[in-house]
């Protein structure tokens, strides 16, 4: 027996709010540390009247960018709907509120995805009730209620979002057992990344990866870079080379090397040269399995306003991470090939997990055939929020 068909407002709101995701996911790389937020604003049967989307941080945010497309194509947007991926902000910052303007415009409902997880702009669903606009919160669109994902879990946990990438084959191994890893993935997929790095506010590797592929971590070949980012090295022992790409091209990006606080103190003639080439050096304490990377990533957000971290890793900093629980997103190039090898070298490691009830789970988000690659894009699974509202 087929399931029943969804009902046409959830259809409807479905439709509006893929829409206003898609619109928002234009600004990635641009609004950080504000979230991602798109706007449709329609009539009650569906007509799309005006899109918009936050475009850049400190600019005008989705409900306005929308309202300014209805009046540029001659709509007028009293009675209207207005679909919103989060809940409209209710506070003066860098922007008015986005609540009056709705409210000012004349709009008879709003409907959003998630409600606004910030303390400071929160409130806007109970201004727009106070003055007589209908409000309801859909989770109808996965895509709309999963976008500021990012924003929230910086405000709750204190620490950015980890996007963890790797290429790997069927068999899930990242190399061979000689570490030959180039090329897994095909040459749009890497293409992709370079992309990826452009729009993240740093990258995160291990030593290990430094040695073994002297990566230089900067976007090449793409368009437009919307970040510089700030490139990091878990390096315990500051075994990082003068001579290694990283260090070459600080001009382009700059460096900053995690070391142990022992090794800084015992061993200050090593920082010493890596700062004189230009790279920034910190002690972190030690855990009983290596750097506080928690700590770490605090860190990052508190002193530096870090909102996404792309980690390009070997499988050591990887298992470290995922025994952590740091990883928020996954992204998984898997090239049609298979080694086979009990040697060649896994995607992640070092973690024991007797039972299936340790593994960490995450939600399948995006699959999609790139040439010869399938990239998965799996973010961490969480509970469904309840519904607020109706």
């Amino acid at each position: 027996m087929s399931a029943p068909a969804a009902p046409a407002s959830s259809r409807l709101d479905r439709r509006m709010l893929d829409t206003a995701a898609r619109a928002a996911l234009r600004a990635w790389g641009d609004v950080e540390p504000n979230p991602m937020v798109g706007c449709v604003i329609g009539t009650p049967a569906g007509e799309i009247i005006g899109v918009g989307h936050h475009r850049r941080y400190g600019e005008a945010h989705a409900e306005v960018e929308a309202l300014r497309a209805c009046a540029a194509a001659g709509r007028n947007a009293r009675g209207a709907t207005a679909w919103v991926t989060l809940e409209p902000c209710n506070h003066t910052g860098k922007t008015p509120p986005c609540a009056h303007a709705l409210i000012e415009a004349g709009v008879r409902e709003v409907v959003y995805a998630r409600p606004d997880p910030n303390p400071v702009s929160t409130g806007g669903d109970a201004a727009l009730r106070a003055a007589g606009v209908l409000v309801r919160r859909s989770d109808a669109s996965v895509l709309a209620s999963r976008l500021a994902e990012p924003f929230a879990h910086a405000i709750e946990t204190g620490r950015p979002w980890v996007v963890a990438k790797w290429a790997q084959t069927i068999d899930g191994r990242i190399a061979t057992r000689t570490g030959e890893s180039q090329w897994i993935s095909c040459e749009r997929s890497r293409a992709q990344v370079h992309r990826l790095r452009a729009r993240v506010d740093a990258i995160l590797t291990g030593i290990g990866t430094v040695i073994a592929d002297d990566p230089r971590l900067t976007p090449r070949g793409v368009r437009r870079i919307r970040r510089t980012a700030l490139r990091i090295v878990v390096d315990p022992h500051l075994r990082t080379p003068l001579e290694s790409a990283l260090v070459g091209t600080i001009t382009q990006a700059p460096l900053l090397l995690f070391a142990r606080d022992g090794v800084l103190a015992a061993q200050p003639a090593k920082a010493d040269r890596l700062r004189a080439a230009g790279a920034e050096v910190i002690g972190l304490p030690d855990e009983d399995r290596g750097l506080d990377l928690a700590r770490a990533l605090a860190d990052l957000r508190r002193d530096r306003g870090v909102s996404t971290v792309l980690v390009e890793a070997g499988p050591t900093l990887l298992g470290r991470l995922v025994a952590a629980d740091l990883i928020d997103e996954a992204w998984v190039y898997v090239a049609p090939m298979l080694l086979g090898d009990d040697e060649a070298m896994p995607s992640v490691h070092g973690r024991t997990a007797p039972r299936l009830a340790d593994a960490r789970v995450f939600d399948l988000c995006l699959q999609r055939r790139i040439d010869r690659d399938a990239l998965l894009v799996y973010r961490r699974a969480k509970p469904a929020a309840p519904l607020s509202g109706s």
